[in-house]
């Protein structure tokens, strides 16, 4: 395929406190980061393809704006812990940027990219109750990122990389055509459950381990 799973957010109370549980069970948090006129920010955890992020609300007029209210990231995060998905899955590509994407999509152009840059966002962005879908044409996997800009990629918990993600989700049976063409491409899963969950796997999951997450988190590790 010409794209490849890239990171994934879950939206989290202000300053994203549940961070220092994953660093205690073992991960080392990377650098966080924010999105000066989206109005939102960041506490992200990075491995060798993939990447964590723990994402809230911190401007409630930016996020609210004209620009930034199709995203519906307000009305997500608001409703995170009731009827909103509180989930976001990000491609990147593979090797060069392409436009044969396995959603529909519409540009979207954040105040914090150049106004050249636009981030193809999937048509059920107004869904709320599916994870919000999008591709970073400039993207590339953490491990081959040096230099100043090179996040830390080792972790106690001994993870390197994701090797499956799942969505938990209690309407996975009313899916968008475009949330199902990214379940046709493999790289997700989507199974129909009470509440809201994402369900990482890593390196094969080959030691049958399992971390739960809940309740600060809709996380479980798996490896």
């Amino acid at each position: 395929m010409a794209f490849e799973l890239d990171h994934g957010f879950i939206f989290t109370p202000i300053n994203a406190p549940e961070a220092e549980q994953l660093k205690a069970f073992g991960l080392s948090e990377g650098s966080p980061n924010t999105h000066p006129g989206q109005g939102t920010a960041n506490r992200r955890f990075f491995f060798e393809n993939f990447m964590v992020e723990l994402l809230w609300v911190s401007d409630l007029v930016a996020v609210q704006s004209e620009l930034i209210q199709p995203m519906h990231l307000w009305e997500r995060w608001r409703g995170r812990e009731g009827a909103a998905c509180p989930f976001g899955i990000c491609l990147r590509p593979s090797h060069a940027p392409t436009a044969d994407l396995p959603f529909p999509t519409w540009d979207y152009q954040p105040p914090y990219l150049p106004p050249s840059v636009s981030i193809p966002v999937a048509t059920n962005a107004l869904v709320t109750t599916e994870p919000l879908l999008f591709y970073l044409p400039f993207a590339k996997p953490p491990a081959v990122v040096s230099g100043k800009q090179a996040e830390p990629l080792m972790h106690k918990a001994g993870f390197r990389r994701v090797t499956q993600l799942t969505v938990v989700s209690p309407q996975a049976n009313q899916r968008s055509p475009a949330l199902q063409g990214l379940v046709d491409t493999a790289l997700i899963r989507v199974h129909s459950g009470p509440a809201y969950l994402l369900i990482l796997g890593f390196d094969g999951e080959c030691q049958g381990q399992e971390m739960d997450f809940r309740p600060a988190l809709p996380l479980i590790f798996r490896w």
